[in-house]
């Protein structure tokens, strides 16, 4: 199963590729940061779902922690930038930002 991400995420990202990003981040991040993105990269049922354009605008930030953490694998932290690029789009347009 694959995963379209609104807003600038330009191809479908595969549930092994979300469930691999999410492993680096929980790797880097604190606890507190990590409950902040667990709702869109814990482990999801695979139903679309929207996060709202304010939670949004958190998971962007904490997203771009992660990517710059020294011991974030550059490629991981290139994907990382992307999804909070995306999720900053989406907060600033006021928009849920949507993964189906």
């Amino acid at each position: 199963m694959g995963w379209t991400i609104s807003h600038g995420i330009k191809n479908t990202r595969s549930a092994t590729t979300i469930h691999n990003l999410a492993q680096h981040l929980a790797h880097v991040l604190p606890a507190s940061d990590w409950r902040t993105i667990e709702t869109v990269f814990g482990d999801r049922s695979g139903d679309p779902f929207r996060v709202p354009h304010t939670d949004a605008r958190q998971i962007a930030a904490v997203l771009r922690r992660g990517a710059s953490h020294r011991k974030m694998p550059a490629d991981w932290g290139d994907l990382a930038r992307e999804f909070a690029d995306a999720a900053q789009k989406a907060a600033n347009a006021r928009q849920s930002w949507e993964w189906s």
